[in-house]
């Protein structure tokens, strides 16, 4: 067994979460074996050929990571880890922004542009493949993809995008908080509005902020130092300064340390899928694999 594997009290959590043998066609083969086969190569990165002999065909390992990140299988699981994780919380629930670069691989690059068909649909397509160019663009730092996140209180992530790397942080801002989704452990509708956000100044936008007051969300962000200087020049045209709470601004470390906990896992440090929706499952896997770790 390796240090990467379920425990039984993980396995345990996770098996509700997991999809059944359909009553017709083939089975799957075994849960178990094979996630754990998807958890190794998530944190080690290791081409999906050389995966070790104890998960399994190695075919089948890969096949069902890309079904269930196409089909949408990975996050279903994460929605049902994350159920209720606002409740301590309450009205004060608390998240942060943040955004990462990672470098695309060679490997990552080269993808076909007839866009993939989704499992289970027939015979439709993934238009939004194409169309985004697979989330890779050119950055200061080379061939790259951009993550962005929304993390709680405990540096668990609540939500995450992927964009290519060039693309700024502002515009997606709207996008990524669109994602956050907390299913209720009773009767009632998700949760998709936290209390509180917390950004930093790249963050700071007069469209972000009016989005913000629209959903009733407290908005934890610095201004800039120009707009600051614009507001000054302008006079009383300038209106009043936005209020901001230094010491509330202080938790905002916690989306910088679930970047940290989600890097850890090289297939999420150094892209090497060359889907986005493939991807985005391979940084749904390490989300599964921290929360599994920090419950709620």
């Amino acid at each position: 067994m390796s240090r990467h594997d379920l425990t039984d009290e993980e396995w345990e959590r996770l098996v509700p979460l997991l999809p059944v043998n359909p009553r017709q066609g083939g089975r799957w083969a075994d849960h178990r074996t094979v996630i754990n086969g998807v958890f190794f190569r998530v944190r080690t990165n290791i081409t999906w050929r050389d995966l070790p002999s104890c998960y399994g065909n190695w075919k089948t390992v890969y096949n069902r990571h890309r079904r269930w990140s196409m089909d949408g299988t990975w996050e279903k699981v994460l929605d049902g880890l994350r159920a209720g994780c606002d409740a301590a919380e309450g009205a004060d629930w608390t998240v942060s922004v943040d955004s990462t670069v990672v470098r695309a691989h060679q490997h990552a690059a080269g993808a076909r542009q007839v866009p993939p068909r989704l499992p289970g649909k027939g015979d439709a397509v993934d238009h939004d493949s194409v169309k985004g160019r697979e989330a890779l663009g050119r950055s200061r730092g080379g061939f790259s993809t951009k993550i962005h996140l929304v993390a709680d209180r405990r540096c668990r992530p609540i939500a995450t995008l992927i964009s290519p790397g060039r693309h700024a942080d502002s515009p997606y801002f709207r996008r990524v908080l669109e994602r956050v989704r907390i299913v209720r452990r009773g009767l009632g509708r998700p949760r998709k509005r936290p209390g509180r956000v917390l950004a930093d100044k790249a963050y700071s936008s007069r469209g972000n902020r009016a989005y913000l007051r629209r959903r009733g969300i407290k908005a934890v962000i610095p201004i800039k130092k120009d707009q600051r200087a614009n507001r000054l020049r302008q006079g009383r045209r300038g209106g009043r300064p936005p209020g901001f709470d230094a010491e509330r601004y202080k938790e905002r470390n916690t989306a910088e340390r679930c970047v940290n906990k989600l890097r850890g896992h090289r297939a999420v440090a150094l892209r090497t899928d060359k889907r986005a929706r493939i991807y985005q499952g391979t940084i749904d896997v390490a989300s599964i694999r921290i929360w599994l770790r920090d419950p709620t």
